[in-house]
């Protein structure tokens, strides 16, 4: 059974991580050989590779099951025509709204009965409801409710997200939630149609709304509500970013959690609430054992609470495998543990087989998989603390090479934390936060946010000790699998001979440091920041950004999103140079993030004194002026603007503040302009035309049309022009007669919003530019 799911488990991941899918030709060559393999297997003797046809046929099959369903999904797409017009569609709102700066974000199911033919827009959207001013009227707060019935008039856009490397895959976490659109409401066109519409699943998500607005407002303004919903209803999103961090370098982001343990501790309760019952009267055990009926509450119980915590992986894994034990009671047999969780993983990757693209697929099946291995029988041994440090010990050592390719860190004081907080979260706190949905009292919910603040008390602590997290760089899947069996060699009983030289498979993941350029070279790279500005340059020993791209919100910014996790991925501890050309937000908004992210030795930039960055960074600040040069392992780098340093006071539009950069090395030029117009254009071709020959240039301004006039994109004569804009910005950048220039003046013309991140390898053996959406493709990407 478990090979058999593993080769099924690895079927649907060759689809999942492929670049294309199958032609038909190619998909009616798995299901033929893995209908072969299984007829074989089913009708040879035994013996007579039974087994490897089985796995074989499981391993094609999976693979051309996830080949179909992946058509299925990807044909319930947006036309092209339609991205960006107004389009009425009917619906329900089909999940918990969330609260953002300016609106609230939901998901939206289409009724293709109450929506016209004409209009064929795929069945679940992601939709944003925003207030403000809107063709010169106010809208107010929205009022939207899961659960509701409304016709909308919606602007529409396919499936689109940045792509950097190593960092989120937005496009992949919409497919994986089956939504095949993102939009925004148009305010004035919408009308409810009906309070609650009929269905159990938006009943589901309307009680957990309730449930959720109930603990909101019994906890006004206190700081671990959020968690609290989060351990009722699943919905993860209430928790502030510093305790999401705070639970990261400590390890214990599982706890809050709808975690496998949570659902096992509420199936045993009530099991044995049942079993006490049940035994209690004599006709009921005489019709049925009282053992089987605890059985059956405790997986009903556990159903229960997983669709009201969201339906996520670990709470299915976990379902899944108390429903086959439970089974398997009711029917009087024994099954081991490896089966039971091969099976869970069969179903789920049944069910749902984008789950693989999820990490809480790996770190949960993972997790169970690591204890059945080290702790299978013999957890019995230990008792009390002892097997806690036990488990969590096998739990953090086991998912070390996951966490480090999925976050590239894990926590040092994960044990003890876990030691402190699954106590208190799992035995008292959450059982309280759900006796509080059902029960509303509010002696409940402040006894569970009064012991969960005292219990964060330690945690917080450990989350301060300076070594608290190991951080490096994303280390390769092939020291990742080598790192496996030395994981699980550590994990064997105690008296294994040589036990200790599993770590020695150890040392090469945890001591991997990415391949830097070689001295005289540079590798730089235009994140795909949306409509912004972003750049990381790495030299053999060196490392600056230029710019730290935009603010999304008052809570998010392209520096904590994008900038540091890409940075953190590719092995930078601290930047040597950070510049930041000029303080408009797409540049500057993700400043603050990277400053206080990572160690910063020098600040470069055009700021006025007022400036949050200027003022953090204090002896570490100088003025970005012309003339400025300095040289990095053989790599030259000169400031051509502005001429002279800004001062307080300066009347110039902020765009001419920006400051010019142009980098050589290996014997090619790469001009980065920031938002600098024509007027500076004009000033830099005047005073020195050469100083502007470059190989690559990085456009001004987006594109815009204030700037690449014809003397200065002739005085650059580059051989690559790269706009740095968002998808279907609202500024219409590049414009058209600024891309066609560019094109006449014979440059090979790249944008982020299409390619990804643009990565430039300036290096002795020549030039090359590479499109991230191209070196890293998948199916799903336009």
């Amino acid at each position: 059974m478990e090979i058999i799911c593993i080769a099924w488990l690895a079927g649907v991941a060759l689809i999942q991580w492929a670049p294309a899918l199958p032609d038909p030709l190619a998909w009616a060559g798995l299901v033929l050989g893995g209908g072969v393999g299984l007829i074989y297997a089913m009708l040879a003797p035994p013996g007579r590779g039974r087994r490897p046809a089985l796995v074989l046929a499981a391993l094609l099959l999976g693979a051309a099951y996830t080949a179909w369903r992946a058509e299925l999904r990807l044909a319930d797409a947006l036309p092209l025509a339609l991205e960006g017009q107004e389009v009425e569609v009917s619906g329900v709102v089909a999940s918990l709204p969330q609260s953002l700066e300016k609106g609230v974000r939901f998901v939206f199911e289409v009724e293709p009965d109450a929506t016209p033919a004409s209009i064929p827009v795929p069945r679940r959207l992601l939709l944003a409801w925003y207030r403000g001013w809107q063709e010169d009227e106010w809208y107010g707060n929205p009022q939207v409710h899961a659960g509701e019935r409304w016709r909308f008039t919606l602007r529409l856009r396919r499936p689109h997200g940045s792509v950097n490397p190593d960092g989120f895959d937005f496009e992949a976490w919409l497919l994986e939630q089956d939504l095949r659109a993102t939009g925004q409401v148009r305010p004035g066109k919408a009308q409810r149609l009906e309070v609650l519409a009929p269905g159990l699943g938006y009943r589901i998500e309307h009680w957990r709304e309730v449930i959720r607005q109930r603990f909101l407002e019994a906890l006004p303004d206190k700081p671990y509500a959020g968690v609290l919903i989060a351990l009722a209803v699943g919905d993860q999103r209430a928790i502030p970013p510093a305790q999401w961090q705070m639970f990261a370098t400590t390890g214990i982001a599982h706890l809050v959690a709808i975690s496998g343990m949570h659902i096992t501790l509420l199936a045993a309760l009530l099991g044995r609430l049942v079993h006490g019952l049940w035994a209690r009267f004599p006709a009921l055990v005489l019709r049925w054992p009282a053992r089987q009926a605890a059985v059956l509450a405790g997986a009903l119980g556990a159903w229960a609470y997983c669709l009201l915590a969201g339906w996520g992986i670990p709470a299915q894994r976990t379902l899944y495998m108390l429903a086959v034990g439970a089974l398997a009671l009711l029917l009087r047999r024994e099954l081991a543990a490896g089966p039971v969780l091969a099976l869970a993983l069969g179903v789920v990757l049944l069910i749902d087989p984008w789950a693989v693209l999820a990490p809480g697929f790996w770190l949960s099946f993972g997790a169970v998989a690591c204890l059945f291995w080290a702790l299978g029988g013999r957890l019995g041994a230990e008792a009390g603390w002892r097997a806690g440090l036990r488990t969590q010990w096998v739990v953090t050592l086991g998912l070390l090479p996951a966490m480090l390719i999925l976050f590239q860190q894990f926590s040092l004081v994960s044990p003890l934390a876990n030691a402190l907080a699954v106590p208190l979260i799992s035995f008292l706190v959450t059982p309280l936060a759900l006796a509080y949905a059902l029960l509303p009292l509010q002696m409940l919910a402040d006894l569970a946010h009064g012991l969960l603040a005292w219990g964060m008390v330690p945690v917080e602590w450990l989350a301060r000790w300076p070594g608290a997290q190991w951080q490096q760089a994303r280390p390769p899947l092939a020291l990742v699998l080598l790192a496996l069996p030395g994981c699980l060699w550590l994990l064997l009983p105690r008296g294994t001979p040589a036990r200790w030289l599993g770590g020695l498979l150890l040392v090469p993941l945890v001591g991997w440091t990415p391949p830097r350029p070689a001295p005289g070279s540079a590798r730089v790279t235009l994140l795909d920041v949306g409509q912004g500005l972003a750049v990381h340059v790495a030299t053999a020993g060196h490392d600056l950004v230029y710019d730290a791209g935009p603010a999304f919100s008052a809570e998010a910014n392209s520096g904590e999103r994008i900038l540091l996790p890409y940075l953190r991925a590719q092995g930078v501890r601290q930047l040597d140079e950070f510049i930041i050309t000029h303080p408009d937000q797409d540049h500057a908004g993700g400043a603050e993030s990277v400053f206080l992210g990572l160690p910063v030795a020098r600040v470069r930039a055009s700021l006025p004194a007022s400036h949050p960055v200027r003022l953090m960074a204090g002896a570490a600040y100088q003025p970005c002026a012309a003339g400025q040069r300095w040289v990095w392992d053989g790599v030259g780098f000169e400031v051509l603007s502005p001429r002279g340093a800004v001062e307080e006071g300066d009347e110039r539009k902020t765009n001419a503040w920006s400051c010019v950069l142009r980098i050589d090395a290996a014997g090619q030029r790469l001009l980065l302009t920031a938002d600098m117009e024509a007027p500076t254009e004009a000033e830099l071709v005047a005073a020195d035309p050469a100083a502007l020959a470059a190989d690559v240039v990085v456009v001004p301004h987006h594109g815009s049309r204030t700037s690449s006039t014809p003397p200065f994109i002739a005085a650059t004569g580059a051989r690559w022009a790269l706009f740095p804009v968002g998808y279907r910005n609202r500024f219409h950048h590049p414009h058209p007669k600024v891309w066609a220039a560019w094109g006449a003046a014979g440059a090979e013309r790249l944008r982020t919003d299409q390619g990804g991140a643009l990565r430039i390898h300036m290096e002795s053996d020549g030039l090359r530019v590479e499109p991230w959406r191209t070196v890293e493709k998948r199916y799903w990407r336009d």
